[in-house]
């Protein structure tokens, strides 16, 4: 577990996901896999959730409107006393499609999330 994962709030972090031709679909679900991972290995349930937001569901067209969401765009909403904060780490999770450095990755997307959750 991560050093915050005692604290008391909560923050969902939302992964935008569109419906894409076969190898875009690989890469995106590659990254989703990573950015899940980041999460699940730091962060008990408790302090950061992960939930995958698909683009093209009716039921996700409040959130996607809210967010300019496209596919890739990843947003963390920190939730403390009655404050919504919401941070989007979408450059983040480009630059990492990109470069493919996961511990720099891994480095930002953590440091983004611990200091919403501060």
């Amino acid at each position: 577990m991560g050093v915050l994962a005692s604290v008391a709030q909560k923050a969902e972090v939302l992964y935008f996901k569109a419906e894409l031709a076969c190898c875009q679909a690989k890469a995106c679900d590659a990254i989703e896999a990573d950015v899940k991972a980041i999460i699940d290995n730091n962060f008990d349930d408790e302090t950061v959730t992960f939930k995958e937001v698909k683009l093209a569901e009716a039921s996700n067209k409040e959130l996607v409107e809210i967010h300019k969401a496209k596919s890739q765009t990843v947003v963390i909403i920190a939730k403390k006393k009655k404050k919504e904060t919401i941070v989007d780490v979408s450059d983040i999770v480009r630059n990492y499609s990109r470069s493919r450095n996961k511990a720099v990755f891994e480095t930002e997307l953590l440091a983004k999330i611990n200091e919403s959750i501060k």
